[in-house]
């Protein structure tokens, strides 16, 4: 579907014959590509957990309308800041499309005390937890540190640096561990961390280092793993032999795989992990099947590593259509609740728009702020430095 175009229900006829992986016995999946709720036995689901049936079987037509609604407005910022990156606004920007299923699902399964560590794609997740969009374009526009009060949101900075944040993420972890905040049984002390990343991020040390500690020392802490099939250009195919959740028993923690465009699914596997690592029990690590419809980037170009016809087989998979069938098979939104939905995309990416193109850049002075928590000498006399040089371009008596 277009940014902010009405969603069209899919419709079986629609459905991909090309291989699915998330067919794969022991895949979470509640609801199909045409928008049909699965019954128990369907698609290999006997295996899944009952408590993640709960999960499902509690979710409120409202609390769907929101993921729907969540998910649309991630796909308008997303276009809209692309559209802006190509019309020489922002620097650079990392496209999420395709990958909205993913990310609102497991948001939705956040507490407020919990706290998110993101790479750098994590949009949704981003406007799901409060962040405000126009934080997101000052970081890709380069005029200032890239920064929000994670504590504010409980949502972390974006890391660029791939895969190093998944050992920030677990020291945050064994911290809350350290503080007492785990097992108690108390819904509003009990909390956990959720750390995102890719595939490709799978074969980075620091990832594995991560997940050695926690598993050791039984960190609450939940390994969302957005497999989106290319790092870059490297197809998962050439990343691992086996799926990638598999990896989670090399570890002896346990892992689940989802289909990450059933966004119905991975907020049912990301509640019950989430539960788990507040009480106490330990990490797990989610694997979500999606797909990155766009660049790995804007400097990216896909076309040169991806054939057409696998991005035309997972855009009939597309995560808001599938949804958008559902609600309309059940009866919990119409075509006036979709296009008011639109309606306030569309605002969403004027404003944005209208906003990027204020920004102005700060003081070059600035970039000595913030550099520690303290005054640094270091820091004061490369300030006072760049005083004196940027003065001896002045007139005289100026």
């Amino acid at each position: 579907m277009s940014d902010t175009a009405v969603a069209t229900p899919a419709t079986p006829d629609s459905v991909p014959t090309h291989p699915d992986p998330c067919d794969l016995p022991g895949t979470v999946r509640f609801v199909a590509p045409d928008g049909a709720r699965l019954t128990p036995g369907e698609h290999e689901s006997r295996s899944t957990p009952q408590a993640m049936r709960d999960v499902v079987d509690n979710l409120s037509p409202q609390e769907l309308r929101e993921l729907y609604r969540e998910m649309v407005l991630t796909r308008a910022l997303d276009g809209e800041a692309t559209s802006l990156q190509r019309q020489g606004e922002l620097a650079l920007w990392p496209e999420c499309r395709g990958q909205e299923g993913a990310q609102i699902g497991s948001a939705h399964a956040l507490r407020p005390r919990d706290h998110v560590f993101p790479s750098y794609r994590e949009h949704g997740v981003a406007l799901s937890r409060g962040v405000g969009p126009g934080e997101l374009l000052k970081l890709f526009r380069a005029i200032d540190h890239g920064g929000w009060d994670p504590t504010a949101y409980g949502f972390h900075l974006y890391t660029l640096v791939i895969g190093s944040h998944t050992l920030h993420a677990t020291g945050y972890a064994m911290g809350i561990q350290r503080d007492g905040d785990v097992g108690t049984g108390d819904p509003e002390r009990d909390r956990a961390v959720v750390v995102y990343f890719g595939d490709g991020a799978t074969a980075q040390g620091d990832v594995n280092e991560a997940l050695v500690f926690a598993a050791t020392v039984s960190a609450p802490i939940v390994f969302f793993i957005q497999n989106n099939h290319w790092a870059i250009s490297a197809p998962t195919a050439i990343q691992t032999t086996v799926p990638l959740v598999d990896r989670a028993s090399g570890f002896g923690i346990p892992g689940i795989r989802v289909d990450g465009n059933d966004v119905v699914a991975v907020r049912a596997a990301t509640e019950v992990a989430l539960e788990r690592a507040r009480s106490g029990k330990g990490p797990v690590l989610i694997e979500a099947v999606t797909y990155r419809m766009g660049a790995h980037t804007t400097s990216d170009d896909p076309t040169r590593y991806r054939e057409r016809a696998e991005e035309e087989a997972w855009r009939r998979r597309d995560p808001i259509d599938r949804l958008s069938a559902l609600l309309l098979a059940e009866g919990h939104a119409d075509e006036a609740y979709f296009a008011e939905i639109g309606e306030e995309s569309s605002r969403l990416t004027a404003q944005l728009r209208a906003y990027c193109r204020a920004l102005t850049p700060p003081p070059v002075e600035s970039m000595f702020e913030h550099v520690y928590a303290a005054p640094h000498p270091d820091v004061e006399a490369e300030r006072a430095w760049y005083g004196e040089y940027a003065a001896s371009f002045l007139p005289e008596g100026e």
